[in-house]
């Protein structure tokens, strides 16, 4: 697993989140950033970075 922390801020008393959310999988899985894509671990969706 990697840092958890760094998935994560708190403003205002607020957490935000920083990465993106898995639209299939829901709250709790974040999209995994890569070079050219975000992706899914646990379901393997994928979306394309725009340059």
């Amino acid at each position: 697993m990697g840092k958890k922390w760094e998935l994560y801020e708190i403003k205002d008393d607020k957490v935000i989140r920083k990465n993106k959310i898995c639209p299939k999988c829901g709250e709790g899985v974040f999209l995994a950033k890569h070079g050219d894509r975000l992706s899914c671990g646990k379901c393997g969706y994928t979306e394309s970075k725009k340059k």
